[in-house]
């Protein structure tokens, strides 16, 4: 009974042995993804702000500036492009709408973001722009890979309609949680006007023909992202526009649009943290309780038929030898 037992052991340790780097290295990379529906919301402010007066053509300082970003899944368009690149994608249809104190509009940008639900990596297919122009993602965008690594990653502004470098500058601690702080620095550029603009009569596509008058820009972004789920639960950005030359400064050679240090609100922050601690568990299963908890049970059922088997051949008992006992002899008369 015993070499039976160690022999169901035996087998028990070889399947959760190889279990263990299957579900790791096989089942990880394909159970965990970006849900296609998913919808977040975010809200930042940068408070105080300066701000531009576009009645005036002033720039002044405002209470507050406020951020609103929302990520929505579009369901209908992941399938089509899914049926055709043959991988799990997601398409977020992203909107930042900025608004000044007084609730009105300061301007509206939206994004087509196509990326690999699994990798993040974008996904080049028809729809993919910012602002209504068609562009050619290079880099990550709203989000980290699962797994975040300590490196540096190719981050995607929008403003500017290219990639670049996102440097890692180390480790810290938030709320408990180990986090990576990312840094990034856009230097003042020149970029396009927000079709959107808060100056009745004036088409964005033709004020910079019109005018002369150009639109700049420069932010340091700033995040601390959670490397396990690869979400940020932190962000900010030290954010600045201005209006350079042309006859709409009224032969000033430069205005500021905005300026200000723009943080997510405390309540989405809280928000954000409880999501992420939650979805860091499920990838945490699937990376490391499980895989090591099948490894070190295959280990102690390896020890286990071991031992058993060991005891089922210890020399001098004839019974876990193979050995009989000898026949009685007979009785004989007497």
């Amino acid at each position: 009974m015993r070499r039976k037992a160690s022999l169901i052991l035996l087998a028990l340790a070889v399947f959760f042995a190889a279990l263990s780097p299957l579900l790791r290295w096989y089942a990880f990379p394909r159970l965990a993804k970006i849900p296609p529906s998913q919808y977040q919301e975010m809200v930042l402010e940068a408070k105080p702000a300066t701000l531009l007066d576009y009645s005036t053509m002033k720039a002044a300082e405002v209470e507050k500036i406020t951020i609103v970003q929302t990520l929505k899944g579009n369901v209908e368009e992941s399938e089509k492009i899914e049926r055709s690149a043959g991988r799990d994608v997601v398409v977020w249809d992203a909107l930042s709408y900025v608004e000044g104190a007084d609730g009105k509009m300061v301007s509206a940008l939206p994004e087509r973001y196509i990326f690999d639900a699994h990798s993040q990596a974008p996904v080049h297919a028809t729809g993919e722009m910012v602002d209504g122009d068609a562009v050619r993602r290079e880099g990550i965008e709203f989000k980290w890979p699962f797994l975040t690594e300590k490196r540096d990653y190719e981050y995607f502004d929008a403003q500017t309609r290219t990639a670049a470098p996102i440097h890692y500058r180390g480790t810290q601690d938030f709320r408990g949680l180990e986090v990576y702080y990312f840094e990034q620095t856009i230097p003042w550029t020149k970029v396009k006007y927000p079709r959107k603009l808060p100056m009745p009569g004036i088409d964005a596509t033709t004020v910079e023909k019109q005018t002369g008058t150009t639109r700049w820009y420069t932010t340091k972004r700033m995040f601390w992202v959670e490397p396990v789920t690869g979400a940020p639960v932190r962000g900010e950005e030290i954010h600045q526009e201005e209006l350079r030359g042309g006859t709409l400064l009224n032969g000033r050679d430069k205005v500021t649009a905005f300026s200000g240090h723009v943080k997510m609100r405390a309540d989405y922050i809280d928000s954000t943290y409880d999501l992420v601690k939650s979805n860091r568990l499920m990838v945490l299963l699937l990376t490391a309780y499980l895989p090591w908890g099948f490894l070190v049970s295959a280990v102690a059922l390896l020890a286990l038929a071991l031992l058993l088997e060991a005891r089922s051949r210890r020399p001098g008992d004839p019974a876990r030898s193979g050995a009989t006992s000898p026949a009685p002899e007979p009785v004989g008369s007497p």
